[in-house]
């Protein structure tokens, strides 16, 4: 009987919250739905899967309403890797509930367990000295400044809206991630496993081999990539809000990239055709993927992913 493929899908913060939505549970819920719909032929096809996902709005809510709540209440600060678990389970719940109801609807069966994951850093990353990673809200560039003065936050320019500007965090490159082996047997014997939550939460080993806490936020799509390759799935799909790569992205030279093979991304990656707010992570993260073994890379938008007509691929070589 030859064996199920195994894909790691990465749900973007699209696949969520949209840019124009407040964040309401009913939008969330209703964008991950929608999403999850496009998944289910991924089962029907056979598939095994492990679902990642972003969390840069939710943890950026949960950061501001813990700001709220030391100023109005007094109650003790958490920590950024605290914020990061929050949000692990608040939108693995959201995704594991949806999806149980969309596979009962139809008639598919598979468990589905959402997993709270530590992803291992460096931490003597430069990456720690760098804030880059953008977290919650795009504000104003007024409101960005008072933010600053006020909490001491980084803020940068928002490359998807103009005149918008968002928080920055460090973002160090995953390394490994706890749980691997077993995340890989429940995800080959047919689970569906929810994990690598907003790039896990970033720890470090310390000199006595133990788990410590670091400040940061890890990219969602490198620690995606890292997973796929830790447990050796065929396949990564990379969901975001555009359908394609494109090359010089809103230029007057935009062009659609269908397929690629690893030389000649990289050669564009080198080039700067990519832009490195928004597509260059993803692009890395597909190439560090099939450089490690991956069969293919996909990256498309999160409502397209069953059209075949759409996504850009990126293989070792081409077929």
């Amino acid at each position: 009987m030859e064996e199920k493929k195994l894909a790691v899908v990465a749900l973007g913060g699209n696949a969520i919250l949209r840019g124009n939505q407040k964040g309401t549970v009913e939008e969330q819920n209703q964008n991950i739905r929608e999403t999850l719909e496009n998944l289910i032929y991924l089962v029907r096809d056979g598939y095994n899967l492990v679902i990642t996902h972003g969390n840069g709005p939710q943890v950026g809510n949960i950061l501001m309403s813990d700001d709220a709540g030391v100023r109005m209440y007094g109650l003790p600060p958490m920590t950024l890797d605290m914020c990061v678990a929050y949000s692990q389970g608040q939108i693995g719940y959201m995704i594991e509930r949806n999806l149980r109801n969309v596979l009962k609807e139809q008639g598919l069966s598979r468990h589905v367990v959402s997993m709270i994951s530590q992803v291992v850093v460096d931490q003597h990353d430069p990456a720690l000295q760098n804030p880059t990673k953008r977290v919650g809200k795009i504000y104003t560039r007024e409101e960005a400044d008072r933010l600053a003065q006020e909490h001491g936050w980084v803020f940068k320019e928002e490359v998807k809206v103009e005149g918008g500007w968002r928080r920055v965090v460090p973002s160090p490159c995953p390394v490994d991630f706890k749980n691997a082996a077993l995340v890989e047997r429940m995800a080959r014997a047919g689970s569906i496993v929810i994990t690598g939550g907003g790039g896990g939460i970033p720890v470090y080993i310390d000199g006595d081999g133990m788990l410590q806490a670091i400040e940061g936020v890890i990219d969602k799509d490198l620690a995606s990539a890292m997973i796929a390759s830790r447990i050796k799935a065929d396949e990564l799909y990379i969901l975001t809000d555009v359908p394609y790569i494109y090359k010089d992205y809103r230029k007057p030279t935009q062009e659609v990239l269908e397929f690629l093979d690893y030389a000649d991304t990289m050669k564009y990656l080198e080039a700067g055709m990519f832009g490195e707010g928004s597509m260059a992570p993803k692009i890395r993260a597909c190439l560090s993927f099939v450089e490690k073994g991956g069969q293919k890379a996909v990256i498309t938008e999160a409502t397209k992913l069953e059209d075949r007509h759409y996504g850009s691929k990126i293989t070792m070589y081409y077929e």
